[in-house]
């Protein structure tokens, strides 16, 4: 089964552990630091079409800026980049404007946006081109780990060289794929040193497995370390709670995936993500974000306040 097809049909499949544990609640003795949230979803499905949506599913319905405030409140969350939602290739434009769009009305908060592209079509040149020394539209990204997409797409030679122009734009590429194909990640960034890249997810490493334990993570460990020595690649921290054993995690089972990419990449190369809406098929918003800061809060505030909003703006060149 693929990533998103867990994510979709996870609350349906998986019962709770014998145990289950709390939500995790906000440290109040926490230091407040402003945070950017550098992957946040919103579709509007009366305007745009996203075929891997399920009806009746907790994804199966609109997500909109009012929904996403409303889970942020409380949260310090200054500014969000809006990350692709897989809509229908047809209205890759039509997405396009409309994160430009929402970027101009200040008052929503989003500051840039990845938006969907198609980096081996034809008529990549044209569409990317256009975007080029945009203050909103700061990258693209085309999902990998899709059931459609086979091993070893992303080096096929017209989709390096659609990434390699990205570079050649001042546009990044952000990486989504399965763990398992992450040295193909590898691969791609040596074919496209000009290209800044943003792997996802933590290369979309699970923090349980079907039963509910832990996998192993020695592969998985040994790629992120391959992949953090190329220095045209950052990591995302994002994603992780979304496959975590709903009703029954905690901060601990994130800590070893955490901590292993932040040991890796180092304090200038990882940054903050939500996934939101997809990490409430597990948490809300508030939990993740506290669960995160609960990983994190041994590590030096310098270090805090770089995950959280200073690598963002460098890596996404925000405003």
């Amino acid at each position: 089964m693929d990533r998103r097809t867990f994510l979709l049909h996870s609350a349906a499949g998986l019962g709770a552990l014998a145990q289950p544990r709390s939500p995790v609640a906000a440290d109040p003795k926490a230091p407040h630091m402003p945070i950017i949230d550098t992957h946040q979803h919103l579709w509007d499905l009366a305007r745009f079409r996203l075929p891997w949506v399920k009806p009746g599913t907790t994804l199966g319905r609109s997500h909109t800026l009012a929904d996403y405030k409303k889970a942020a409140a409380g949260l310090d969350i200054i500014k969000t980049v809006y990350m692709e939602v897989d809509v229908d290739p047809a209205q890759q434009q039509a997405e396009a404007d409309f994160v430009v769009a929402t970027c101009n009305d200040h008052d929503s908060g989003m500051v840039g946006g990845v938006v969907s592209g198609r980096p081996a079509a034809d008529g990549f040149r044209a569409y990317a081109e256009q975007f080029k020394g945009s203050l909103y539209v700061k990258g693209v990204r085309q999902v990998l780990h899709g059931g459609s997409t086979p091993q070893g797409y992303c080096l096929d030679p017209k989709f390096v060289a659609g990434v390699r122009l990205l570079g050649e734009l001042g546009l990044r590429f952000d990486l989504c794929m399965r763990p398992a194909e992450l040295p193909d990640a590898g691969k791609l960034i040596d074919a496209c040193p000009g290209t800044q890249f943003i792997l996802d997810h933590c290369g979309n490493a699970p923090v349980h497995t079907a039963d509910g334990k832990a996998p192993n993570r020695t592969q998985w460990k040994r790629d992120i370390d391959a992949l953090a020595k190329r220095p045209n690649i950052v990591c995302k921290v994002s994603g992780l709670v979304n496959t975590a054993k709903k009703d029954a995690w905690g901060p601990a089972d994130l800590a070893p995936i955490v901590n292993h990419v932040l040991d890796s990449f180092g304090p200038d190369r990882a940054i903050f993500a939500s996934d939101w809406p997809v990490c409430t098929t597990v948490a809300t918003l508030a939990e993740w974000v506290a669960a995160l800061k609960d990983v994190v809060r041994g590590r030096p505030a310098d270090q805090q306040r770089k995950l959280f909003h200073d690598n963002a703006v460098r890596v996404y060149g925000l405003r």
